[in-house]
């Protein structure tokens, strides 16, 4: 059986692109988020993506398909919100389970497809965990700095029933990712784990931090040397950073990462900075450049896009990482 492991050691592996990027595409409206079953529900639905996996099940499978045909090697569940913390905006907590278990199982079946199709070149599924809306760290009230929306408990069941569905639905490893507050990731760490050991099984976990501008740190203020620090007690497959900034920007912080980790790297840029409207401008040909020096520069393990990317974006960064070597990291020898 090929496992990711394997696969990471032997080339750069790429990630998908921007699952909410290739929803607008198809301009979905009111009734199309809500389908049959959720014809009369009290609340409005339109914007919930994850939702489209029980509503529009075919449009997700055909996305996943389409960053397949592109080169992908990894594609992630449409699941980023798939949280009771983030689905209570909709009023749909008790649906969290479905949501993920069915996500995971389109996925599933897509990447299954392509695996048969091309034995050599095994095609993975991740688990997208998203950061919540809620922040462990910091208050929403100016007034109240003491005060948090949220506690690292709540986070920590919240995420746990997500990873549960996750793997039900046969997922090959975990992303944690989008990360703003390092302590919402050790509350999805710490779930995994205690799945981990209840399940007594062991799952490749992806990490990724988002830098969220040119001071080069977190949103809850971390630099990239302590949020390393912060997540390197667990065993990972792989910590990056994604989103926030396009790939020129986010380069000086890849090479202060690789350089300083014994885990692969991994990145998934915005296909550049948002424009005046909140969109994403950069070509696939303009980002396959900038994604050229990551690979010049040995940085990366795993690459792909994020927000404005699609799959012409991954094909491009596909192309052109199939010309480079996987960064190397270090055998650490006990004395």
């Amino acid at each position: 059986m090929n496992s990711i492991t394997n696969e990471i050691q032997k080339r750069i592996l790429i990630l998908d692109g921007a699952m909410g990027t290739m929803l607008q595409q198809y301009n979905f409206s009111e009734e199309d988020f809500r389908g049959e079953r959720f014809k009369d529900y009290p609340t409005s639905l339109k914007g919930n993506n994850d939702l489209l996996s029980l509503t529009q099940p075919k449009a997700i499978a055909e996305i996943h398909l389409k960053y397949f045909d592109a080169g992908a090697d990894i594609v992630e569940t449409n699941t980023f919100s798939g949280t009771t913390i983030a689905m209570a905006d909709y009023q749909m907590e008790d649906l969290v389970y479905e949501l993920n278990y069915e996500s995971a199982k389109i996925a599933k079946a897509v990447a299954d497809e392509f695996t048969k199709r091309e034995p050599k070149k095994p095609r993975f599924v991740a688990g997208s965990i998203g950061p919540t809306n809620k922040t462990a760290s910091l208050s929403p009230d100016v007034n109240r700095p003491e005060y948090r929306a949220i506690t690292f408990n709540e986070l920590r069941i919240a995420y746990k029933q997500q990873v549960e569905a996750l793997l039900d639905g046969g997922v090959d490893l975990l992303l944690v990712e989008t990360i703003f507050d390092t302590l919402n990731a050790k509350a999805a760490l710490f779930a995994i784990d205690e799945v981990k050991v209840e399940r007594n099984i062991d799952i490749p976990i992806m990490v990724s931090g988002t830098i969220t501008d040119a001071s080069g740190r977190t949103l809850s203020g971390q630099t990239v040397e302590a949020f390393l620090t912060s997540i390197s007690h667990i065993p990972l497959l792989s910590v990056g950073f994604n989103c926030a900034l396009g790939a020129e920007q986010l380069q000086p912080y890849l090479k202060r990462l690789s350089r300083e980790t014994n885990f692969y790297t991994s990145a998934h840029p915005n296909a550049g900075l948002p424009n005046a409207f909140g969109e994403y401008d950069e070509t696939p040909q303009q980002m396959q450049v900038f994604i050229e020096s990551y690979l010049k520069d040995d940085l990366i393990n795993i690459i792909g896009g994020c927000c404005g990317t699609s799959p012409a974006h991954i094909k491009a960064i596909a192309e052109v990482a199939a010309k480079y070597q996987p960064r190397k990291i270090a055998v650490e020898i006990d004395e």
